[in-house]
């Protein structure tokens, strides 16, 4: 049986009726899909240049498919039609790497690094002419994906396609908050996860001596994931069952359930750029003072061993 309606998915494939593809699919339970549907459902999407969506398919099996050049492909495809090219260059040499000669992915690759090359002059001829230095002006790609720890259970968990000028005006919505332009950007790039940089000193004039918090995961913008912004287990589920202050959004979980990071608004207004704040539920809701915007808090994040993200210029 199962045999037959790969057969008919891969039919519908050759006769471009992609979108008997996605809704045969999708009437499928989603614990029900195996990795082969998935990776039908993300070809499809990817044929009706609904990019988005589809890179967010693929990275539902991430992990099965990290052997397989065609799923490498596939995101790459998608990754360099939303123009997010080092993450499609990375999909697209591995790929070649599992596969080598591919006429395919050897000509993205060609126009991967043709189009970087035209960017990076056009950048340069733009800051020249402007008397400025010629350096990044923002953070890029390769910094973000240095920052994130991608596997395939986070990525499960955490992580959204990036997400569209609607979507995002739809969480802010919801969320009753505008949210800070430096983590929009950041979110364009990657949105969601568990980040390598997992600790922030705090400066506490309570303690004897320097502490640090630690969080597990930041909250993209979405609610398709159960841990985003307005996801099932996104920051109002957060704020109202662990009866956190309404000060504004949860943006980073902690191991310990009774702690919480979050964009707090009372002095800046809703509309304004929040400062970022602790919560410990067991010391009485206490708030703690981490720094006064999104890129700082960032910036301000260290590894086990201390060190921080490099990020070039402003996020």
């Amino acid at each position: 049986m199962k045999d037959e309606f790969l057969e008919r998915l891969e039919a519908w494939h050759e006769q471009d009726e992609f979108e008997e593809i996605v809704d045969a699919i999708t009437e499928i339970k989603e614990e029900e899909r195996d990795y082969a549907l998935v990776s039908h459902l993300g070809r499809a999407l990817n044929n009706l240049e609904r990019y988005e969506e589809a890179v967010e398919q693929f990275l539902s099996v991430a992990e099965e498919g990290q052997d397989d050049p065609l799923w490498h492909y596939r995101i790459g495809l998608a990754y360099y039609y939303l123009e997010q090219y080092e993450h499609a260059r990375e999909a697209f040499e591995k790929a070649d790497r599992l596969e080598p000669g591919d006429e395919d992915t050897q000509e993205f690759l060609e126009w991967i690094r043709s189009k970087t090359k035209t960017d990076e002059k056009a950048v340069g001829t733009a800051q020249s002419a402007a008397g400025t230095p010629i350096e990044t002006a923002s953070i890029g790609e390769a910094e973000i994906g240095d920052f994130w720890d991608d596997h395939a259970e986070t990525a499960e968990q955490f992580v959204l396609a990036p997400p569209t000028d609607e979507q995002i005006a739809a969480v802010e919505e919801q969320l009753v908050f505008k949210l800070p332009a430096s983590y929009i950007k950041m979110m364009k790039l990657h949105n969601g996860g568990v980040p390598r940089y997992r600790y922030f000193a705090v400066s506490d004039a309570d303690a004897t001596e320097k502490r640090r918090i630690e969080v597990s995961g930041m909250l993209g913008i979405g609610r398709e994931k159960r841990h985003s912004l307005c996801g099932e287990a996104g920051s109002r589920f957060i704020i109202e069952q662990g009866g956190y202050p309404e000060i504004g959004v949860v943006l980073c979980e902690c191991p310990a359930e009774s702690e919480v990071v979050m964009l707090d608004y009372r002095a800046a207004g809703n509309a304004g750029e929040p400062e970022v704040v602790h919560i410990d539920k067991n010391q009485g809701y206490k708030i703690t003072w981490l720094a006064p915007d999104v890129d700082t808090f960032i910036r301000g994040l260290v590894n086990e061993e201390n060190r921080s993200p490099n990020f070039q210029g402003s996020l």
